[in-house]
């Protein structure tokens, strides 16, 4: 199901806004609803300038670069997405993206690999792909003949060469076998936004009373970042997935940003008392029609306008704003489609929310007590170490946050501050979490690649 879908569904749920019931995220103390309120926006927004003035480099080096990539991003594929490339591309650059994995909609006769951007464009890398068949996909060459035989068959095709093939949106799938694939999402804007269907009520009433919008407008300019993180909850589905999946196989962990610049709301005039209210996307006879009567201030919002005309407009998730609130950074030092193929595979690669600050840097990794400060690390995020004696793991962030080191999905180790060091005594497969505090409330941060220390 597309995300139109859920914005007509949760207009006709909301005749009026509902208090909502916060979230079970690790850290959640405010529902949604209350985090949208003016003095909860303001406090996030002062946590989050203190954090990042409190920003420091990270001292260790992991002796690669680390390059912002997005995952999961759709543009000018579908009726449902509302972005073309070069706003894609004017977006990436402004937001420091190196990296777009595009995640085409499979619409035959377009191939999406052929027909699509390839390559460097003004900077920014471009590969192409598909989101298709509950995966996110990036074979090395057209696979348009494969696309309709068995899922064995497909997941062959995909994964040919280089190819790389993700599992997709967990929350509709979470028993789906990883068997042959390269990774699955461990974080989904997407299924973030299916949680919280109450969040369309206070935007169904700015986009049909003018004061309301004012002030909804108002506080979605002076906080964008905080209005899109709102929803933001602990991936607990997600992350016990590929908890459970990487104790036999190694799999890499990548956003998904699931970027379409579609959450544009409107109010469109039929006539003097009556809108349709909707998205961008939404064809007439798929928005919600409302009128004076049920709402006294489309009187007002119509007056000199014409039939057709857009009378109301809240833009939510342009690509800069969705690019900033999570990411994939990839660990390589070659802006070349091998070396990103070549890092994913790896799991060279960590998962950050960088809209409360830059992780840029993080550092996780494998050392030995005898090692000299300055020497490379043995292993880094996807790597794998034997266990004995002397093992080490390390990890760094650039600010103050909560640290969790975990080990087969169980949390082994936690303290606060910038770093944290494991004496490693059992084999296992171990990851890192860091959180912000952000309004009084743990806000995830950033997810690590697993290390896998073996016997």
């Amino acid at each position: 199901m597309k995300f139109m879908t859920f914005v007509t569904a949760g207009l006709l749920l909301c005749a009026a806004a509902w208090p909502g019931e916060p979230g079970k995220s690790l850290g959640r103390k405010y529902s949604t609803l209350e985090r949208m309120t003016p003095e909860r926006l303001a406090a996030q927004a002062a946590d989050v300038a203190r954090i990042q003035a409190d920003r420091q480099s990270v001292g260790r080096s992991l002796g690669l670069s680390d390059r912002r990539a997005i995952a999961h991003a759709h543009a000018q594929d579908s009726a449902h997405t509302g972005g073309t490339l070069p706003e894609m591309l004017a977006d990436a650059k402004k937001a420091d993206v190196s990296i777009v994995l595009l995640s085409n909609h499979h619409r035959p006769p377009f191939d999406f690999i052929d027909d699509n951007w390839r390559g460097l464009h003004e900077g920014v890398l471009f590969i192409p792909g598909s989101e298709t068949n509950g995966y996110l996909v990036h074979p090395m060459k057209s696979v348009m003949g494969v696309m309709d035989k068995s899922d064995a068959e497909i997941v062959a095709a995909m994964t040919e060469g280089e190819g790389l093939i993700f599992l997709s949106h967990i929350e509709e799938r979470f028993s789906h076998s990883m068997e042959g694939l390269s990774g699955l999402e461990i974080y989904n804007r997407h299924a973030d936004a299916k949680d919280d269907m109450n969040i369309f009520a206070p935007i169904m009433a700015a986009v049909t009373d003018p004061k309301k919008l004012a002030d909804f407008g108002a506080l979605l300019e002076k906080y964008p970042d905080e209005m899109l993180a709102t929803q933001l909850d602990y991936p607990e589905l997600y992350l016990s997935k590929w908890d459970q999946e990487t104790a036999t196989r190694r799999l890499t962990g990548v956003a998904a940003n699931d970027c379409h610049h579609n959450q544009v709301f409107v109010s469109k005039m039929v006539d003097a008392d009556t809108v349709l209210v909707g998205t961008i996307v939404d064809p007439d006879d798929g928005m919600r029609t409302f009128t004076a009567k049920q709402f006294p201030g489309i009187a007002e919002l119509t007056k000199g306008h014409q039939p057709g005309d857009i009378v109301a407009r809240l833009d939510f998730d342009p690509y800069y704003r969705s690019m900033r609130n999570v990411a994939t950074h990839l660990l390589t030092n070659e802006l070349t489609e091998d070396a990103v193929r070549a890092a994913l595979h790896a799991g060279h690669a960590y998962v950050s929310h960088d809209w409360m600050c830059d992780a840029t840097g993080f550092y996780f990794a494998g050392r030995h007590t005898d090692d000299a400060a300055s020497a490379a690390p043995r292993a880094v995020m996807g790597d794998e170490m034997k266990v004995g004696a002397g093992l080490l793991l390390v990890t760094e962030f650039p600010a103050e946050c909560h640290i969790r080191l975990i080990r087969n999905g169980e949390v082994v180790q936690e303290a606060d501050g910038r770093e944290l060091t494991h004496d490693v005594k059992q084999a296992g497969v171990y990851r890192v979490e860091g959180f912000l505090t952000v309004d009084g409330e743990m806000r995830s941060w950033v997810y690590s690649n697993p290390i896998y220390v073996r016997e």
